[in-house]
């Protein structure tokens, strides 16, 4: 993966050393890596209780709109090009702010990707690209019936526009905190980097850009983009060294090896099975099976093991609209289905914590399947005995790579408490969410949310 200096993608192995060099960047902190907690610390276990069903950037997802039938986090929908590049290096974001502000107006990150053809739908190509006679496919497919068009996508004009939306959609908004991913789109049918059955094989033409063409799509996104992670929809030797995860369209359908084109053989034959480590993993529960795989027993004709696909994947999210529509799941099925949304992802606890004079230390654990992919701070917090916090004091903490199944990671800071009134305090934590309003970040422990969004540690005395 990408190691250039500032680029998320560094290995899993140096996050410590990250994290300590964050943390003595920040006046009165240090990495528990660096400098062990004294011996005299008074550790407390803190008691595991679930983490909630919508905590950020994991778990099942909906078409953007407000649903209450389930709990979600984000957010989910497509754009085509044309609505936002009209004219070589013009661009007119209006119609993706529009968007992305709705969505953070509920609290919640936006996962998207932009088209250029989705059957049944109005071109996505931009309209002075048309204008200039780029070659385009009619089809019938997918029930399109000559609706949408396939751009030759090999054409100098479409690739030098592609490189050019890429590299300005990158300037604006890399890091911008309404975003969760970014799934690359603009190539195929729906965005997803196919054009079957006009592969070459199925029927003679094949419609899909050169390796070339898909190369310059691939190194262009991972240049534009440093922070915002992005995922492609299949692994290939092009992008399996880049800052990039992958997402599962099928997921739980045609997941599991070991048949050639399931995504989890195609990791396999990429070698890129541990990619999860560092990149997220995400994509849609397929929708033939969205109604019908929390059924007891499961009443799909055709589908895969759930649980397994999750192991195998260790998927963060799921596009997963049957949850969300009409009445949604009802029942124990609603139940069934629940679990499963909160078993994709990070679940983070804190196994035990050691508050004294001055300085607060923890421990925190990965009880899920994958990490938490973003930098986002740890805070903390003093709060008196009418709930109303006194004191605070960033930590440099971060909670991204703490790895499922790993031996905790230790944490270590020094606080101030001159100008506290004497007393007690309760001692809080929270992983604040960059996104204004946005939902916080909560810790699988029974005292999450003893005082809104934090959790409470221990208690300080004060004289």
């Amino acid at each position: 993966m990408t190691s250039r200096p500032g680029h998320r993608a560094f290995p899993a192995l140096f996050r410590a050393a990250a994290v300590g060099l964050a943390l003595a960047l920040t006046v009165g902190t240090t990495s528990a890596a660096a400098t062990p907690t004294p011996a005299s610390a008074n550790w407390t276990a803190l008691p595991y209780a679930p983490a909630p069903a919508d905590n950020p950037l994991k778990g099942f997802l909906p078409y953007a709109g407000s649903y209450q039938t389930f709990p979600y986090s984000m957010e989910w929908f497509y754009l085509p090009l044309r609505d936002v590049m009209t004219g070589p290096r013009h661009f007119d974001w209006t119609a993706l702010e529009r968007r992305l502000n709705d969505i953070a107006g509920r609290g919640h990150q936006a996962v998207f990707r932009f088209y250029l053809d989705y059957p049944g739908q109005p071109t996505g190509i931009p309209q002075y690209l048309l204008d200039q006679g780029l070659v385009t496919h009619a089809y019938d497919d997918f029930g399109n019936n000559g609706v949408s068009v396939s751009p030759d996508y090999d054409d100098p004009r479409l690739v030098t526009a592609l490189e050019e939306f890429i590299a300005a959609f990158g300037r604006r908004y890399d890091g911008d905190p309404r975003i969760g991913f970014i799934t690359l789109g603009l190539i195929g049918f729906w965005g997803e980097w196919h054009t079957w059955p006009h592969d070459g094989w199925t029927l003679p033409e094949n419609w899909m850009p050169d390796t070339a063409v898909l190369t310059k799509v691939l190194t262009g996104y991972d240049n534009a983009f440093d922070r915002t992670r992005l995922l492609a929809r299949y692994p290939s030797p092009q992008n399996k060294d880049l800052a990039m995860g992958y997402h599962d369209d099928s997921f739980a359908f045609e997941t599991l090896p070991p048949t050639s084109w399931h995504f989890v053989q195609r990791l396999i034959d990429e070698g890129v099975t541990g990619k999860w480590r560092t990149e997220p993993i995400g994509g849609e529960l397929r929708p033939e099976i969205q109604s019908c795989l929390w059924d007891e027993p499961v009443s799909c004709a055709q589908y895969e093991d759930f649980t397994e696909s999750v192991a195998q994947t260790h998927a963060s999210w799921l596009l997963n609209q049957a949850a969300f529509a009409g009445a949604g799941y009802t029942g124990d099925k609603y139940f069934r289905a629940l679990e499963a949304s909160k078993s994709l992802g990070y679940e983070l606890t804190v196994t035990e914590a050691a508050v004294g004079p001055g300085r607060v230390s923890v421990r925190i654990a990965n009880r899920g399947t994958a990490p938490f992919y973003y930098p986002w701070q740890g805070e903390l917090a003093a709060v008196d005995r009418q709930g109303r916090i006194v004191a605070r004091w960033r930590t440099g903490w971060t909670v991204d790579g703490i790895q499922p199944g790993a031996t905790p990671v230790e944490l270590s800071t020094d606080i101030g408490l001159r100008g506290l009134r004497p007393g007690s305090y309760d001692l809080v934590l929270r992983v604040a969410n960059p996104l204004p309003q946005g939902l916080p970040l909560r810790f699988a422990n029974t005292g999450q949310d003893t005082h809104s969004g934090w959790l409470r540690l221990g208690a300080v005395t004060t004289r």
